[in-house]
């Protein structure tokens, strides 16, 4: 269940721990890159420059996974640049994102009716063995961070369906309109800033690029959550081969093999 890419790495000295939210923690936006990659090839097949749909397919799909959490503008600003490429006038990428959540909350709206209405578990939408492994986590000490790309007014109503946000005594984070005055790696750095904890001191947790890499930046351990969505009962193998290659110390499918892990993580 666990691939321990760096032997002798442990996380013995955390102090806090900062866990990305969709993917990592929540599944109920499974499979908004299905809608996000197919909405943006359109769009640049509309400007009809030739180019086959399964090379525009490529080029999204490597912007897309290589921006995977950070704010889904960044993914917007990302296509903006595609379409001026090819001599297109872009839209506000405000409004490309306005478009994917339109989309994205039509797929999802009857999940979310289900646990509003708590018709189902809130477990049911959770990658499998997270709460027992965020209950772990609290009893040693952990100061716990939730930190998203997704926007905040909507992550955080989802993690207090989900049951999750009384976790997180650092506080819940998402995606602002400015998005330039939050992320993850400004959320890190205020952190050390303040005295809070070393880099060395952060454990992070999550099934993108982007929070790895912040994590692995400031000298913190990493658990590369590699979810094969939405079952998450396997290793995703893009996933992994993402995680993996920028740096996390840990791959993992999921949260059951939390003994084992934790193991690894806090070596008696």
């Amino acid at each position: 269940m666990i691939e321990h890419l760096r032997p002798g790495t442990n996380a013995a000295n955390a102090r806090v721990a900062l866990f990305d939210f969709d993917g990592t923690i929540s599944v109920i936006r499974s499979g908004w890159m299905d809608i996000m990659v197919p909405m943006m090839v359109e769009i640049l097949l509309e400007l009809k420059t030739g180019e086959r749909e399964e090379d525009l397919r490529a080029v999204v799909e490597e912007f897309v996974g290589r921006l995977t959490g950070k704010q889904t503008m960044y993914q917007m600003i990302a296509l903006s640049e595609e379409i001026e490429k090819r001599g297109g006038k872009p839209l506000d990428p405000l409004e490309y994102k306005n478009q994917y959540l339109a989309l994205l909350n039509d797929k999802i709206r009857d999940t979310i009716t289900e646990l509003r209405e708590e018709r189902c578990s809130p477990d049911k939408y959770l990658v499998p063995g997270s709460r027992a492994l965020l209950e772990s986590l609290k009893e040693r000490g952990l100061t716990m961070y939730l930190a998203s790309g997704t926007d905040q007014i909507y992550m955080r109503e989802e993690a207090r369906l989900l049951d999750v946000d009384r976790y997180f005594d650092g506080g819940v984070y998402g995606a602002l309109d400015d998005y330039k005055s939050f992320s993850k790696k400004i959320l890190i750095q205020r952190l050390i800033a303040s005295a809070e904890c070393k880099g060395e001191q952060f454990l992070g947790f999550g099934d993108g690029y982007v929070e790895i890499e912040n994590v692995k930046e400031v000298g913190g351990v990493a658990v590369g959550v590699a979810t094969a969505e939405p079952e998450c009962l396997h290793v995703d193998e893009w996933k992994r081969k993402r995680l993996s290659g920028v740096g996390a110390d840990f791959i993992i499918p999921n949260y059951l093999c939390r003994g084992e892990l934790l193991g690894a993580l806090f070596p008696a």
